[in-house]
């Protein structure tokens, strides 16, 4: 394929890329058949953001939810949806989405502002003419080529082609934004209008006005803007911050937005407004449906995920990156995943999982999350929560300052936080969901070389909660069939 007129190698979904939307309302099941047709790696397809609410075991986190998917075998994913809003579907298998293995979620719900029409998902991400794969084995972050809005953009030959939305004046529109990027973060902007914010994740705000919205890896917004400019075409931009990515198309990757009777042949001639380079997350968002978080027990219950980096020299042209939580970075054991310990009933978790156990009922856990580790490659971490929207209760640079700084009155809510360069995040939810749940940088190469814990939550309800089927281990029988037998490429890194 050639999303910007570059051919190179993409894994697709059903022959597209990205992969097709998936679309539901609020409250319905959804039942998704996934078969692997790679030819020698396995797979395993994560619903983003989905709390999977008693469904642990469809979470789609290999090493942690289930074994891979082993070439030319299948799973049926099944959960029910009880969030609604934007989000995205991606393989969690090492940094394979990165080539591909990847599609947006729309969930109908209720929005917290009017509009006439829905312009659906618009995902946002950097571009490599390597393979992900081939890039994570370089040990230095790779500058992306491009990027792509809605899988296609122009390269720096003028070749490819730019994603266009029609439009008609006069009219409201939402429009879905989701970065799906390995490591660049954004921030977005349409020529001469206004995004009213009125989502964040799967979790609506009270809207607010601004031109131009950062989102960091993994994150969504659902905006409306409305079409009230002179009829014309209008660049859609999406800017790289510095610090938080590199891209050499920087300042050229832009969509169209077209007002019905504009000149169909002519690119736009609009200018965007000046903005201020950042790489902290969107301030001040207020959820729809308050929720506030108890403040009494901070002090006592409260601990520590200290991220650190590490790169070992194993020979003049070679070293191991390893990003740690509490000293450790994760190794998953795609063959023995952790559900699989819980089912056992085998307590005995090798301190590579690094699981944090929280074994009980209906209470609320608190995290600072803090990187004060200097090191060749400071910059900030999109950290996203499996299982959970969580409340954030501040963030800030240097040493943590003390509760005395936060915000426990209806805190912003969400799935991905950005934890600053050299700085904290306080981060809580509650112990409401029995399961194995991944947190970890979503930089698709920090994940790989072990940014991550696991929140074993409540593993003495999980097997009475969860009614897992009594063929879940076919999976697992599967792949350690392939492993012995067929396989050509074993496990390396963290798995994830």
């Amino acid at each position: 394929m050639a999303p910007d007129g570059h051919e190179r190698l993409v894994l697709a979904v059903n022959g597209q890329f990205p992969g097709p939307t998936i679309y539901a309302d609020w409250g319905d099941t959804l039942r998704i058949h996934v078969k692997n047709n790679l030819q020698h790696n396995g797979t395993s397809i994560h619903w983003h953001g989905i709390r999977q609410k008693y469904t642990s075991h469809q979470d789609g986190t290999n090493g942690i939810t289930e074994c891979p998917i082993p070439p030319g075998r299948s799973k049926t994913y099944e959960f029910k949806c009880t969030q609604y809003g934007t989000s995205w579907y991606h393989s969690h298998h090492t940094v394979q989405y990165g080539d591909g293995v990847l599609g947006s979620i729309v969930i109908s719900g209720p929005a917290s502002a009017n509009y006439d029409i829905d312009l659906g998902a618009m995902p946002i991400q950097d571009w490599y003419y390597r393979t992900a794969w081939e890039n994570s084995l370089i040990g230095t972050p790779p500058i992306a080529e491009n990027g792509l809005i809605n899988g296609t953009m122009v390269n720096a030959n003028g070749s490819g082609k730019y994603h266009m939305n029609t439009i008609e004046k006069g009219k409201t529109y939402r429009l879905r934004l989701i970065n799906t990027s390995l490591d660049n973060y954004f921030k977005v902007h349409l020529d001469s209008h206004l995004f009213t914010v009125i989502a964040a994740d799967f979790v609506p705000i009270i809207p607010y006005e601004t031109d131009w919205l950062f989102i960091a890896i993994g994150q969504r917004y659902d905006v409306v803007f409305q079409a009230n400019q002179e009829i014309d075409n209008y660049w859609f931009r999406a800017e790289v911050q510095a610090g938080c990515g590199e891209n050499a198309m920087n300042g050229n990757i832009k969509s169209i937005f077209r007002y019905e009777g504009a000149d169909p042949y002519s690119d736009p001639t609009s200018i965007g407004s000046n903005y201020t380079q950042s790489c902290v997350d969107e301030q001040g968002l207020v959820p729809f449906v308050p929720v506030d978080v108890p403040s009494d027990y901070f002090a006592e219950e409260s601990k520590d995920l200290n991220v650190t980096f590490e790169r070992i020299v194993v020979s003049p042209n070679s070293d191991i990156v390893h990003w740690k939580v509490n000293g450790i970075p994760i190794e998953t054991d795609w063959e023995y995943p952790t559900l699989q310990y819980v089912l056992d009933g085998n307590t005995s978790y090798p301190p590579k999982l690094n699981i944090i156990e929280l074994p009980q009922e209906d209470v609320w856990t608190y995290w600072i999350i803090q990187d004060l580790f200097e090191s060749p490659v400071n910059v900030p971490h999109p950290i996203h929560v499996h299982g959970h929207d969580f409340s954030i209760l501040g963030s800030g640079f240097g040493d943590f300052p003390g509760p005395e700084y936060l915000n426990f009155k209806n805190p912003p809510r969400r799935d991905v936080v950005t934890l600053p360069e050299l700085g904290w995040v306080v981060i809580a939810f509650p112990t409401d969901n029995p399961g194995a749940w991944l947190a970890h940088c979503h930089i698709a190469w920090h994940a790989h070389e072990g940014l991550a814990v696991q929140f074993l939550e409540r593993a003495s309800d999980i097997v009475s909660t969860l009614n897992i089927p009594y063929n879940w281990d076919k999976t697992c029988r599967q792949w350690n069939h392939y492993i012995v037998n067929e396989a050509i490429y074993q496990q390396e890194h963290s798995g994830i």
